[in-house]
């Protein structure tokens, strides 16, 4: 029953895209949004380092800064992806991460691709085309490129975390550089950008992002640390259902019955993807 923290964290995150789209809709940019999403988080973890009496210091640089970057670009893109596209379809293409995991895995770490992973990845990659394809107007392919590229990113992000976890560090140390290094990286994207005052409204949708998010980091951790891994990967994917609901509900979105297949396929392939990359004989679900 752990597992079914996944469910909330799903939950959870989809609440933060519903509170990031509007908040773009507000006027605040994707890079306002990414900074007080994660300066909050910064904030929540430093009170929790220093409450604890936790040493900050990591001699796992490379690694910290390879996933912070690249956490960091990808969160930017999603956002952006949030603000341009249906929320289904924007969370979608962010949920094609496991597929490039597992081919990060392959082609840094030198593992070997089974059949049943490659049969996984070729048909999820089948289902973003079929996504990209019938579904974007002119005007929103910019935002399904960005949206795939912050799968592309995430992927490499997990696989930097991956790194991380096996080399001893831990999780609180990690989630803490790369809220350090996302505050930093939005603070200076902000420059480019028409810096918007907070409204109520504006200040409320921006600290919703961060709460959620937060939330969202916790619960998913709990889920993976006390659950099944292979279950709580899968129920991840509620998230999408999560977010085609509020989509429904708060904007009227209405897909066709290509995305539908198209969303159906590439979340059964990236459940598919996770459990024949992970999958061994010690845990079986």
């Amino acid at each position: 029953m752990q597992s079914l923290w996944m469910v909330a964290a799903a939950f959870l995150f989809a609440c933060m895209g519903v509170c990031v789209k509007l908040a773009a809709e507000v006027g605040y940019s994707p890079a306002e949004i990414v900074f007080y999403r994660n300066a909050i988080a910064l904030a929540l973890m430093s009170a929790s380092m220093l409450w604890g009496r936790l040493d900050p210091r990591t001699p796992h640089w490379k690694f910290q800064i390879y996933r912070g970057v690249s956490g960091f670009i990808s969160l930017m893109l999603y956002f952006y992806a949030i603000a341009w596209l249906p929320l289904a379809t924007a969370v979608t293409l962010n949920y094609t991460s496991p597929l490039f995991l597992a081919l990060f895995l392959a082609g840094l770490s030198g593992a070997r691709l089974p059949a049943s992973l490659v049969g996984a990845l070729v048909a999820g990659f089948a289902g973003v085309v079929l996504l990209l394809q019938p579904t974007f107007h002119a005007d929103q392919l910019a935002g399904g490129l960005m949206g795939l590229a912050s799968g592309v990113l995430a992927g490499l992000a997990y696989y930097n975390v991956r790194e991380l976890g096996q080399k001893g560090e831990p999780e609180w140390r990690t989630v803490f550089y790369f809220s350090l290094l996302s505050t930093l990286g939005a603070g200076l994207w902000m420059l480019f950008f028409r810096f918007h005052p907070l409204t109520l409204r504006g200040a409320g949708l921006l600290l919703g992002v961060g709460i959620f998010a937060t939330l969202a980091q916790l619960a998913m951790t709990r889920a993976y640390s006390r659950g099944r891994t292979l279950v709580a990967a899968s129920l991840a994917y509620t998230a999408v259902v999560f977010a085609s609901l509020f989509g429904m509900l708060f904007w009227g979105e209405v897909l066709s019955l290509a995305a539908w297949l198209a969303i159906a396929i590439i979340v059964l392939s990236g459940m598919a993807a996770t459990r024949f990359s992970r999958a061994n004989p010690a845990e079986q679900d």
